[in-house]
């Protein structure tokens, strides 16, 4: 499935230099061996509470970020590590965050479904489902009022669109032309249920054809693409031209989450979106166009495992916040 535009702007797409492409794949595979990683600690005792793992759905976490600056906003929900690691988020602090230990990237406090850093523009992991939306509309609201011309994307699930805060989100970004990048990474389930059970089209963008807003569809395991879609809809918010509301199409390789054995979906189903790993197709791409060779593209696959797992054993040797932390923490929460 190509990139599929629809009104998202005359903005010129900057180019891909050959280390970029490279780079979009190392970004890609340090997010697939981190959550990698996270399972086999969850199975060590290392994770306490739940995880739910972003494996497969890289490419849109990773394209959308090398469309923004240093100093955009971003919401995502309690899937997302991605988006977290393809804004630059420490190794060491993200796993010491999972394991509950003092130098997490919130001390600890927040887990797998709070990972925050403010210093890179990560304003909000959500556990409840649509609650970055209304966060992110806030941010770009005041981005445009002090005029400093950054954007707010906001990274949610299929599900979401079912619910008021996206409706109001939606036409809120829209009357006040705020800018703002609605990312919707529709992996066609929300938790259990098919969205066929849940929403009477699978096509989202339709949703916002209600608020007469720019709206672009893409294959969500073609990194280029998301890039290719993302980038002119920051460059559009950003020069004042409003929110756009982006598509993709993507499939999470796991479960919802970690006691997830995901029974409810047909094997076929699975077995032909796993021939679309986005690891995969990127991976081709780049040896195709001649710029690393099977062995290469292995050994960078081997230095993200060993730079996640080498992060983990120096988390998992971390202090646990004292207790003066964790009381401040419930008065405060």
């Amino acid at each position: 499935m190509g990139a599929v535009k629809r009104g998202a702007g005359n903005e010129a797409v900057v180019p891909l230099s050959d280390e970029d492409r490279i780079g979009l794949f190392r970004d890609m595979a340090l997010i697939r061996e981190f959550e990698e990683q996270v399972q086999r600690s969850y199975l060590e005792g290392l994770v306490h509470g739940t995880t739910h793992l972003c494996n497969g759905q890289e490419a849109v976490s990773v394209g959308v970020a090398k469309a923004l600056r240093d100093d955009d906003y971003v919401t995502y929900t309690y899937r997302g590590h991605g988006q977290c690691l393809a804004r630059g988020m420490d190794l060491e602090a993200a796993f010491g965050e999972l394991f509950g230990r003092e130098t997490g990237v919130c001390g600890g406090l927040g887990g797998s479904m709070h990972l925050t850093d403010m210093d890179r523009g990560l304003i909000g992991a959500f556990g409840i489902v649509g609650a970055g939306l209304p966060v992110a509309v806030g941010a770009g609201l005041s981005a445009q009022l002090a005029g400093r011309e950054q954007v707010s994307a906001c990274f949610f699930g299929d599900g979401a669109t079912n619910i008021g805060a996206f409706h109001e989100a939606m036409n809120l970004a829209q009357v006040w032309k705020l800018p703002l990048i609605f990312v919707c990474e529709n992996n066609l389930y929300g938790e259990f249920s098919h969205i066929s059970h849940t929403t009477p089209y699978e096509d989202l963008t339709i949703r916002a054809a209600g608020y007469a807003m720019t709206t672009a569809a893409v294959d969500g395991n073609d990194v280029e693409a998301v890039y290719a879609v993302a980038y002119p809809a920051v460059a559009r918010a950003r020069g004042g031209g409003g929110p756009t509301f982006i598509e993709c199409k993507t499939y999470r390789h796991r479960g919802h989450s970690r006691t997830d054995p995901a029974k409810y979906r047909d094997p076929a189903e699975v077995e032909a979106w796993m021939k679309r790993d986005p690891l995969i197709l990127h991976r081709a791409e780049l040896i195709a166009a001649g710029l690393v060779t099977d062995a290469e593209a292995d050994r960078i696959i081997g230095a993200a495992r060993d730079r996640a797992k080498t992060a983990a054993a120096v988390a998992a040797s971390a202090p646990w916040p004292s207790a003066e932390q964790d009381f401040m923490a419930a008065t405060f929460a």
